[in-house]
C-alpha cells in the first residue's frame, strides 16, 4: 500500500480516537425562532466531528421552510406529527445508531450552547468510562448568571426531584464534577451504545419524566449518571409548551410522576404517592365545608355554608391547573398515555 495513503488511514483513525463522532439532535415543534437561535449557537461549537440532525414534530409554522433556508447542509427529518419529547427524540437517536455515531446529544431547542459544550462532553465521557448519561451546567437564558440545573437529587420524604443551584448565582460550590440522581432532557449526552444497550426513550410518557426514566434504566445498567459543570448551556425553560407552570405541564407531571414511580420507586413510596394523589382530588371536589356560625336560624345557616360549599367546587373546578391534574389522574388510573387530551392544550392559555 502506498505510504500515503497509509499515513492518511491511520491519521484518520488517530482522530476519530481523538474526535469521536458526535450526533447533536434538536427537536423542533413550531419553535421557528428558538431553533433557528439555538442552531445559530450549535453552529459556533468547537469541535471537529459532529454533525446535527433538526427533527421535525409535525410544525405548522414555517419551521421546515426556515431551518432548510438558513442551515441547509443540516440534516432535517420530518415526523408528520407531534410523537412528543420521547417519540421525536427517537427519531433523532435512531437516525444517528444508523450514521455510526459515538456519542449522542439531546438538545432542547430553547437552548443557547457554549462552544466548549461538546469537547467538554467528550473529554468527560473519554475519562468516565462508567458514565451512561452526562449532564450540562445550566443557565437561565434571561438571568445568565443563575442556575437552572447543577445536578439533581431526589428527596425521598417530598417524593419529587430539585434541581441542585436552581435559582441561585454561580459559584465554585457548582464546579465540581459529580454524580447526579439524573440529567435533565434539556441537554443530555452519552454515549451511542449506551443506547443500544439500554433502549431508546420510553414514548409512553411522551412528554416530561422520560429522560428521568431513562436515567434510571441507565443506574439499574450498572452505570452513573454524571454532572459535568465545563459543559454550559443557556436554558429558555419550557417556553414551546407555554412555560414550566403551564397546565400543560401540569398534566403531563402529574400523570408521568406516577408513571414513573410504577417503574422505578418501592411499592411502599408508591403508596404514599398515590396516597398525595387522592388528597389532591378531595381537596377539588370535596372541599372542606366550613359551618357559617352566627345569630342567624340554623336552617339559613346552613344553607349559607351549602351554597359557599357549592361555590368552591365551581371555583376549583373551573381552574385550569386543577382541570389539569385531575386529567392527568384520569388518565394514569385509565392507563391513557402518550399524548394529552385535547381539552388541555385548549386551556394552556387561560
Amino acid at each position: 500500500m502506498n505510504s500515503s495513503v497509509v499515513n492518511f488511514v491511520i491519521n484518520r483513525e488517530n482522530s476519530a480516537q481523538k474526535f469521536p463522532k458526535v450526533s447533536i439532535i434538536v427537536l423542533n415543534w413550531n419553535g421557528r425562532n428558538d431553533t433557528l437561535e439555538c442552531l445559530e449557537s450549535v453552529e459556533r461549537i468547537e469541535y471537529p466531528n459532529f454533525d446535527v440532525v433538526v427533527v421535525d414534530n409535525g410544525s405548522n409554522d414555517d419551521s421546515v421552510a426556515a431551518i432548510h433556508a438558513k442551515f441547509p447542509e443540516i440534516t432535517l427529518l420530518e415526523t408528520g406529527k407531534n410523537l412528543g419529547y420521547a417519540g421525536g427524540n427517537n427519531v433523532g437517536i435512531h437516525h444517528a445508531l444508523q450514521q455510526n455515531a459515538n456519542y449522542i446529544l439531546l438538545l432542547n431547542n430553547d437552548t443557547v450552547v457554549d462552544p466548549a459544550l461538546v469537547q467538554q462532553f467528550v473529554e468527560a465521557g473519554q475519562l468516565m468510562p462508567e458514565g451512561g448519561a452526562f449532564g450540562a451546567k445550566i443557565y437561565l437564558y434571561s438571568k445568565p448568571d443563575t442556575l437552572w440545573y447543577a445536578g439533581a437529587r431526589w428527596l425521598p420524604r417530598k417524593l419529587h426531584f430539585e434541581h441542585v443551584g436552581y435559582n441561585q448565582n454561580d459559584g465554585p460550590e457548582f464546579s465540581q464534577v459529580c454524580e447526579t440522581d439524573y440529567v435533565t432532557g434539556c441537554t443530555l449526552f452519552a454515549r451511542a451504545d449506551a443506547f443500544r444497550r439500554i433502549g431508546l426513550l420510553d414514548d409512553t410518557f411522551f412528554l416530561t419524566f422520560e429522560e428521568t426514566d431513562w436515567c434510571y434504566r441507565v443506574k439499574n445498567a450498572g452505570l452513573k449518571c454524571i454532572f459535568v459543570p465545563s459543559a454550559k448551556v443557556w436554558h429558555k425553560v419550557s417556553i414551546s409548551f407555554g412555560g414550566v407552570d403551564s397546565p400543560l405541564v401540569h398534566y403531563f407531571m402529574t400523570r408521568n410522576r406516577l408513571l414513573w414511580a410504577r417503574k422505578h420507586l418501592p411499592l411502599e413510596r408508591r403508596y404514599v404517592l398515590h396516597k398525595e394523589s387522592w388528597r389532591t382530588v378531595q381537596k377539588i371536589i370535596f372541599p372542606r365545608l366550613l359551618f357559617t356560625t352566627g345569630p342567624a336560624p340554623f336552617l339559613k345557616r346552613a344553607l349559607w355554608s351549602a351554597r359557599s360549599w357549592v361555590r368552591t367546587i365551581g371555583r376549583n373546578i373551573r381552574s385550569p391547573y386543577n382541570i389539569a391534574a385531575l386529567y392527568g389522574l384520569r388518565d394514569y388510573y385509565l392507563r391513557r398515555f402518550g399524548d394529552c387530551p385535547a381539552v388541555i392544550r385548549k386551556i394552556r392559555k387561560l
